[in-house]
Order: structure tokens, then sequence, then C-alpha cells
């Protein structure tokens, strides 16, 4: 697909910035201290327990919902320091919640099975994000085991990403399924139906119920209670997006990952995974630019990224940060720039836009006949193995890998796979088409058992 030459070569020029920064960088780090303060082991019984366990041993009585309270918030106490995730902690609060619960409980005019029915997760700990874009927390207090589950949100990769690099799971639903009532700054117009939010956890069995209460009366339009036999799965592979010149190649454990997954599948269910090149996805980057800048239904444009960056009653010129940037003068990230970058460029070449756009039609509809309601797509959740501190805002364009999927409407789970040669985890994107959540959901409760799904950190 032939680009105008400005545009070819101002995203040539951000790449080339954010390689030169991040070889400065790494290079930098590379004299830095390396004596880090490692996540202690989790040693407690009660914090390796699943929501959904959790939540049976309260209902019968086994197990004090203070007691589940007080044992998070010490996991809290001990990690935060080190990890930095919470950033607002509301323990007495929670505590109070909790007596609340077991004297609900001890008065015994509940019995079990209608206490699951209404309040699942009754006594269940939980954290939440309280601000944009912040789900790698989410993901980091999940992982290092101070919370058993969370609450993300994902217009680009928000939930699988950090779930990826944190070794847990992450589902991204179908569009529409789960409300995004009360986000802020909340999506408009066409945004709107590429925002999802969704599940956070460590154990592959909470997806599931945690989704249900997530999407309330919609849960309708999904199979969730249908059980997936792996061997009647149709499991189609793709290693990476064809070779786009403006993203990371993925990384080699990440692809032998991939194919230790497609050799499993077929030993043991005796499967055919078939491989497949959409050629398409070369583009997503530029498919999401378009259509996250695109007018909605009311034919009014959305709110640029690039106010959202300003300061009230303050004005964003993104080509003047990028330069500033070079420099070491701009406080905005090198992918914040390059979003303002691109949004400039999409308005000012329409045509451009709408070819894009139409692509992106045109991938929705391949995608659907491909996949039907039986099939899975198994593509990398990240080109690269979770980095160092600061190195993702110099990749600015690799979480195309996961944005496709939000302007494509698909539902997609961040699967864990492992551990790296490094110890950091490794991980897939287990992709259906629309409204067959059951399907990835359910194909990764199974790998779960094969790969061994999270990993205790610190742990032998």
């Amino acid at each position: 697909m032939a680009r105008p030459v400005l545009e070819r070569s101002l995203s040539l020029l951000l790449c080339v910035v954010s390689r030169l920064l991040l070889a400065l960088l790494s290079l930098v780090q590379s004299f830095g201290p390396r004596n880090l303060r490692p996540v202690p082991p989790v040693v407690r019984p009660l914090l390796l327990l699943s929501g959904v366990e959790l939540a049976r041993r309260i209902r019968q009585r086994q197990v004090k919902c203070v007691d589940i309270i007080q044992e998070y918030i010490s996991r809290i106490r001990d990690v935060n320091p080190i990890v930095n995730a919470l950033v607002s902690e509301r323990f007495a609060a929670a505590l109070k919640e909790a007596q609340q619960v077991d004297n609900r409980l001890a008065e015994g005019g509940e019995d079990e099975r209608s206490l699951e029915e209404s309040v699942p997760f009754l006594g269940v700990p939980f954290t939440v994000k309280e601000a944009f874009a912040l789900e790698g927390g989410e993901g980091c207090i999940i992982a290092a085991a101070g919370s058993v589950m969370g609450v993300g949100s994902d217009i680009g990769g928000s939930i699988r990403i950090p779930a990826f690099f944190n070794g847990i799971y992450g589902h991204k639903p179908t569009t529409g399924l789960v409300p995004n009532d009360g986000q802020f700054p909340n999506a408009t117009g066409l945004r709107a139906e590429f925002l999802c939010t969704g599940p956070m956890c460590r154990y592959a069995e909470d997806l599931i119920p945690m989704f249900k209460v997530m999407a309330g009366p919609n849960i309708s339009k999904v199979k969730l209670d249908e059980e997936v036999f792996i061997k009647k799965v149709k499991f189609y592979s793709m290693e990476h997006d064809g070779g786009s010149p403006f993203l990371s190649k993925v990384d080699n454990e990440l692809i032998h990952a991939q194919r230790r997954l497609i050799e499993y599948l077929e030993v043991q269910f005796g499967v055919q995974v078939q491989q497949v090149e959409i050629h398409k996805m070369k583009y997503a980057f530029q498919i999401w630019s378009a259509m996250m800048s695109s007018p909605g239904t009311d034919g009014k444009e959305p709110k640029s990224f690039k106010d959202l960056m300003a300061d009230p009653g303050k004005e964003i010129k993104p080509l003047w940060e990028l330069a500033k940037k070079i420099l070491g003068l701009s406080p905005h990230t090198l992918p914040a720039i390059g979003l303002g970058i691109v949004e400039d460029l999409v308005k000012v070449n329409h045509r451009s836009n709408a070819k894009l756009m139409n692509l992106c039609q045109n991938l929705r509809a391949e995608f659907s006949s491909l996949l039907g309601d039986d099939g899975v797509f198994l593509y990398p959740s990240h080109p690269k193995i979770a980095p160092r501190h600061h190195h993702p805002k110099l990749m600015p364009f690799n979480f195309a890998y996961t944005a496709i999927f939000n302007v494509l409407g698909l539902p997609v789970t961040q699967c864990p796979l492992g551990l790296s040669k490094d110890g950091l985890p490794l991980g897939i994107q287990l992709v259906a088409n629309h409204h067959n959540d059951h399907l990835c959901l359910g194909v990764a409760q199974h790998l779960e058992c094969a790969f061994g799904g999270w990993r205790n950190p610190g742990a032998p």
C-alpha cells in the first residue's frame, strides 16, 4: 500500500529517533546499578488461591474474609516498595467491608448456592486502576500477588501488554459486551467501539466468572457456558506482522514459544495448526491510527490525543515536541508524540485515511471468514519480551500487535506460556471471531495446565 512521501519520511524519522534513544538508554543502563531487589516469593497459602476458590471458601465459612484481606494488605506492604504499582491504598475501608461480609455470613440467612449466583466473588479482594493507561501497575501488582484479580481497559493493548509483560491473563472482550461507563477520559465517537473493559488475573479459571460479572445482561450474547473441546477447534498461526519497518522484529524466544505451543496442540490433540499470512497485518499501526482519528456516526471529530496531552487552554505541536525530544527537552513520551504526529497526518491526508478505513473493513471480513465459529488465531502479544524500564516508550509502534484487534472488534485473551531463559514471561494472543469469547477463554484454561500459567515470583 503506497503512502505519501511526507508520511513515510516522518514515520521513518520517528523510528530512527526512537532507536537512537533506545541505544543511548541501553548504554546508560548498562553502567547503572544491577543490585535490584527481587520480589519475594509467595509463601502464604491464601495468596496462592484463585478468586473462585477464595470465594468458595468464604461462602463455606472455611476462612474469614477479614483474614484474606489482611493477608493481601501484608503482601502489598511487602512488595509495593519494590514494584511501586499501588498508588492509592484503602486498607482501612477494605477491612471494614470484609468485616461486613463476615457478619453477613454469620447471620446465616443465605445459602451457599444463592450467594454464588448473586455475588460470586463475595469477599474476594481486587484492584482497579483509577487513571488513564495505568494497567502496567495493575498487571504488576497482580503478578506480584498483591492482588488476585483486577479490572483493566484496553483501546490499544492496555490489558494484554501489561498482562504479557507480567505473565498473567488478560482478556479483551468482543466490542460492546462490557460497559465502559465511568472511565476518564471516556472514549467518544468510533473510539467508544474500540475501547474495551475486561478482566486481568493470575488464574485462568477466574476469567469467565469475572467476565460474567462485568458484562452483566450482555453476557447472553456469548456462549461462556459452552465447553470448549480443543480437538474441535481450528487453529491458525502467524509468527509476525509480515515485516512492518516501523515495528521491532519478534524475539526468537517468542517465536520458539509459539512453535512449542503448536507442537503441543498437534501432538496432544491431533489438530493441524494452519500457518497463515495475512498481509494487511503489516499495516496494523496505520489502520489503528486512521480508525482512531475517524469521526463518529454523528460526524463529530473525536478529541485528539494531542489535546489530551496539552494543559487546559494550551496547544501541543507534535513536530515541535519531537524536535525538543531529540534534545531531551520535551516532557512527553515518544509514543505520545508519535501518535500526535500520525493524527495530524491522517487529518491532512483524507485520501490515505479513507483507504486505511477500507482496509480495516476488508481485514475484519477476512478474519471473520477465516475464524468462523470454531477458529482461534495464534499471534504474538508483543514483539519484545518484557523490556527494561522506559524501553517501551522508545518503541512507539510495537503496540500495533495488540491494537489492531481493537479496531477489528475481536475478542482476545493474552495467555502465559512459561518463562524465557532469563526468567521473563512468554505469552501468546488467542484470538476468536466476534462473540466467540468462549473459545479463546476456553483454550487459555487448557493451556494453563500444560504451560504452567502464572509463575510465583522469586520461587525456585
